[in-house]
């Protein structure tokens, strides 16, 4: 298993970054999880729009699904499209970004298949284990698992036991972590510190944890260094071309 990270910014793109979109392989089958704000242009600098095999998005908010309708248009607005991509999303978080165009206008380009977080999916070649994580709106963190390989990720969750119970043994956590320390009281429920989520990782015992959705102007090295305070293990920051193999 292999994950290429697209972007990892929190809320906006900050210059030369891009929001929330990691692309997973695994013999040759390619999953893009989340694709946030100027994902696009990063994805394909990796591979074509027809080598993407599925999308898996976390929620609706558009720091991680905004840069699904450049990737559908860059799929249907041709003279030979490729067809339908199945997208996994939960129930209504995509309602938005796929009125964007008019009624009908890139219906062939995919295939919706909506889940209740906490369903399991099968994914390619991926066992996906979702759960409901907290956040202002539904989100559904997942959990990847391929030949005894697992990858974790919350998309965006505010601290939580069901954050420890997605990342049990996980060999890479990938974990929102838009603040370094102090969340501010109105987002408390909603969204996650570095120091938390390293706090968490370690009850987990995961392997190895990757921070991501960090607000636009953190110092990634104050958010490792915040990290490290409750974490043992390795601790990176999700910025874009990071690439981190599994196998």
């Amino acid at each position: 298993m292999r994950l290429t990270v697209l972007g990892g910014c929190g809320a906006w793109p900050e210059a030369g970054q891009a929001c929330s979109g990691y692309l997973v392989e695994h013999e040759g089958f390619r999953l893009l999880v989340d694709v946030g704000y100027a994902t696009v242009p990063r994805l394909l600098e990796q591979v074509s729009q027809d080598e993407v095999d599925a999308v898996f998005v976390s929620h609706g908010h558009p720091d991680h699904c905004a840069d699904l309708n450049p990737l559908l248009r860059s799929r249907a607005l041709r003279d030979d499209p490729p067809g339908p991509l199945p997208l996994y999303a939960p129930s209504g978080a995509l309602d938005a970004v796929l009125a964007l165009d008019r009624p009908g206008m890139l219906d062939a380009a995919y295939v919706l298949h909506e889940f209740t977080a906490g369903s399991h999916l099968d994914i390619g070649p991926f066992r996906a284990e979702t759960r409901l994580l907290p956040h202002w709106v539904p989100n559904a963190g997942v959990r990847l698992t391929v030949d005894d390989r697992v990858l974790a990720y919350t998309g965006d969750s505010g601290p939580s036991a069901e954050v420890v119970a997605l990342a049990r043994d996980a060999d890479l956590l990938l974990a929102e972590a838009t603040f370094v320390d102090e969340v501010p009281e109105d987002s408390r429920r909603y969204l996650s510190s570095a120091r938390q989520v390293g706090r968490q990782a370690e009850d987990a015992g995961v392997g190895e944890l990757l921070l991501t959705h960090l607000q636009p102007g953190t110092d990634p090295a104050t958010a490792r260094a915040a990290a490290r305070d409750g974490y043992q293990g390795k601790v990176g920051v999700a910025l874009s071309g990071l690439v981190i193999d599994l196998s």
